[in-house]
């Protein structure tokens, strides 16, 4: 019997073009869409060879189990995803038929909204409805201000800067990025906004004399506002007032997917490119060792509380 387990929470992706339909559907909780809403992410996804999100968010937690085995801590990490397979459901399903009584959840996303993570916090009490089940969950909310995740993000805008000529460094303006949720979480008093802005400005404040901003990005056509500005509209502006090299920093995402792999490198890239402006990204965190350490300590601290 394992006493005490970590799970690993992802928002999953469909494992091929075919099957984007049924994704498509579970993200919108069943609400009928057309054939062209369907084929315009179909085409996303196949511009980018299809999303990496589900490797990538494996090889998190296996890196993330050795990282825990390496300091002496006998604690399996299971995988969940809210939106495709492996299922919350079933991941925690599987964790009740291993007889485990304390779990402690984290997503892999460092900055707390309730239409974000408070959903997949739902999604392990419908779980644990459906099986029965009655594991004693401790859940990680927000974990934006671990240590190595922001010399983690120091690291990579860094490396980020490096793709520019020398001449043209100290002229880059960096844009921090994240998803985008409707404007109303604000009204809620929900913190995901000051959240962000506060993990953009720590980093820009450990970066030293930069030129930066934040913005959001991927927001969905849902009719009602969405959080702003986007960073489409974001390049034009900054074209307009004469930059000429920027770096988008996704700080709100911390693997490969669509919303980088597209809407960053390729139709943000498009629409620098068409108003001279040279436009690079910094990588991702996936496996980043400091990444991993951070996950580690996150969901330790929360072990410890």
């Amino acid at each position: 019997m394992t006493k005490r387990v970590a799970l690993i929470l992802s928002y999953g992706s469909p494992d091929s073009i075919d099957t984007m339909p049924y994704y498509l559907s579970d993200i919108r909780g069943g609400r009928p869409m057309s054939e062209e809403f369907v084929k315009e992410f179909q085409d996303r996804y196949s511009l980018i060879g299809g999303s990496p999100l589900t490797k990538l968010t494996y090889e998190q937690v296996k890196k993330t189990s050795e990282e825990l085995q390496r300091r002496g801590y006998d604690m399996p990490v299971y995988l969940g995803m809210r939106h495709w397979s492996p299922w919350i459901k079933d991941a925690v399903g599987q964790m009740f038929l291993h007889g485990v009584e304390e779990a402690v959840g984290i997503v892999m996303t460092p900055h707390y909204s309730k239409m974000s993570i408070g959903r997949y916090w739902a999604k392990i009490d419908e779980a644990q409805q459906i099986h029965g089940s009655n594991i004693n969950f401790s859940l990680v909310d927000s974990w934006y201000q671990q240590p190595k995740f922001l010399q983690a993000l120091e690291n990579h805008v860094r490396a980020g800067l490096e793709k520019f000529s020398p001449d043209a460094r100290n002229k880059v303006k960096i844009v921090f990025s994240a998803h985008s949720l409707p404007e109303r979480l604000i009204k809620m008093g929900d913190p995901y906004d000051d959240q962000l802005k506060d993990n953009a400005k720590i980093v820009a404040e450990r970066l030293g004399d930069i030129d930066w901003m934040f913005s959001y990005q991927s927001a969905a056509h849902t009719g009602e506002p969405w959080l702003g500005p986007q960073i489409e509209d974001v390049v034009v502006d900054l074209a307009k007032e004469g930059y000429k090299h920027v770096l988008v920093a996704p700080i709100g995402f911390v693997c490969d997917h669509v919303e980088i792999l597209f809407d960053i490198d390729i139709e943000a890239k498009q629409i620098a490119d068409e108003h001279g402006i040279q436009l690079e990204r910094i990588e991702s965190m996936n496996s980043d060792p400091l990444f991993i350490g951070a996950v580690a300590d996150a969901l330790l601290e929360k072990v410890a509380e």
